[in-house]
């Protein structure tokens, strides 16, 4: 039984309509995620921006490039795990205060690599990439935790999908200003800066995130919303796992491995993410060398896919999440949006057909708003963790997602070497969306929450 909070108390208090009240707190925490996420996007997509202008200081060709671009990949990849199992030890306040320090930390020292000379410039990128790869590893097992911590089922698709799209918002509210500080003062200077704005961010999330019961601003009735809707409200409470009830790390992976609803999830969100990650990284110089733009155009034009992505995705969440308070099931709630948008994103390969650059960003709009639309991945993780390891199956979710961080990259810069054109890089990226569709119509079944095996009372 929990021991009731002071704010709690005062909430309930004769005379006191706060306990009647039912405050929005959860609206600032989501708000929160938003804008941690959309730094986190853009400090993972700065080398997109400044790549071209670094190729011609370091003399790297597309390949390399490509190689530098997985770096962060292998690292976040392999990082997952780790961070799932550090965030349900010891909560989101801390681990995201200190994973947003460090990648921002990382981030600011790749603007002093050209100290290092020609010859120790890509060493010193490589190494830094990898640390911010790292340094990022908690961010979205944190998210989905946060979301499960904070929201209802039938609010959860709306907030997943406000911090999901921040891979959209990232290029709409960062892009055009990377671009700018890079042809105005120098690619360098975006490292530092962005790198500036993390570090107060990072203040801003210790200062202002806690667990509902622990809010001084939540009210009972709020709190009352969320444990009926079914929030983990006292999910950091929850034993973590390898404590003592019988469970280490390796069982749960087992149990999540075994069950076909999450393989499905998983091959999902790879082929979701491979998407993610053209436009992440080759988008950019997509425009630059494919379509002949300047460095300030390609900033804007880039942010014009990224706007469709965003609306998408806040409506493939309101959409799930409308059909839920229908009466709908949770599996034909969110895969009705996920199916439908992720089918609408093929239509990428036509631009393989086509000179034009007004029909290629309509299409590239449309593709990515269809994309956004079924980006209910991580909804689909927070409907089905197990408590005891929300962080962990996040983690294990989110590993899956970045294997394509680190292939993406890699075949897109060969496939540009070799026909020295983007027409296959399209096809490769429009036939993911057609995979994504199908590993979740085909694959996933039933969506509903894992019973972990092996508990105890």
């Amino acid at each position: 039984m929990s021991v009731p909070s002071p704010s709690a108390e005062k909430a309930a208090r004769p005379g006191d309509t706060a306990a009647a009240r039912r405050t929005k707190v959860r609206y600032l925490i989501v708000t929160l995620l938003f804008l941690v996420s959309t730094l986190n996007n853009a400090d993972r997509a700065i080398l997109s921006i400044t790549g071209s202008e670094m190729q011609g200081d370091i003399g790297m060709s597309d390949v390399t490039l490509g190689y530098l671009f997985s770096a962060f990949s292998w690292a976040y990849m392999l990082a997952q795990l780790p961070g799932g199992w550090i965030v349900d030890r010891w909560g989101a306040r801390r681990v995201y205060a200190g994973s947003i320090f460090l990648w921002s930390l990382t981030t600011l020292l790749q603007g002093f690599v050209p100290l290092f000379g020609l010859g120790s410039m890509l060493i010193a990128l490589f190494i830094l990439r990898i640390a911010v790869g790292i340094a990022e590893g908690p961010a979205y097992p944190t998210n989905g935790r946060v979301v499960a911590t904070w929201f209802p089922a039938s609010e959860r698709a709306t907030a997943s999908a406000v911090f999901n799209a921040a891979q959209y918002a990232a290029p709409v509210m960062f892009t055009p200003f990377m671009a700018w500080l890079t042809h105005s003062w120098g690619w360098p200077s975006a490292y530092f800066v962005m790198g500036g704005i993390g570090i107060a961010l990072s203040i801003l999330w210790w200062a202002a995130y806690r667990q509902p019961r622990d809010h001084a601003r939540v009210s009972e009735g709020e709190l009352a919303h969320l444990v009926e809707g079914g929030a983990l409200v006292d999910i950091e409470q929850a034993t973590p796992v390898g404590s003592s009830h019988g469970l280490t790390t390796w069982s749960v992976v087992r149990q999540l491995l075994s069950s076909r609803m999450m393989i499905g999830i998983y091959l999902g969100q790879f082929f979701i993410t491979t998407i993610v990650y053209f436009f992440l990284t080759w988008f950019p110089i997509y425009l630059l060398k494919g379509l002949g733009m300047p460095l300030l155009e390609a900033g804007f034009t880039a942010a014009i896919p990224a706007l469709f992505g965003f609306v998408g995705g806040i409506l493939g969440g309101l959409l799930s999440d409308s059909l839920l308070r229908r009466g709908m099931s949770v599996t034909a709630a969110r895969k009705i949006p996920i199916v439908s948008g992720l089918t609408l994103s093929v239509c990428i390969v036509a631009c393989a057909w086509t000179d034009s650059r007004t029909v290629i960003i309509v299409l590239m709009a449309v593709a990515f708003f269809g994309k956004g639309l079924g980006s209910l991945g991580w909804t689909t993780v927070s409907d089905t963790s197990p408590k005891e390891a929300a962080g962990l199956s996040g983690g294990l979710f989110n590993t899956f997602a970045n294997l394509a961080g680190i292939t993406t990259p890699i075949i897109i810069g060969y496939v540009v070497d070799i026909t020295g054109s983007f027409d296959g890089a399209l096809l490769f990226v429009g036939l993911s969306g057609l995979g994504a569709a199908l590993s979740f119509l085909l694959i996933t079944g039933r969506i509903e929450r894992i019973e972990l095996k092996g508990t105890t009372a």
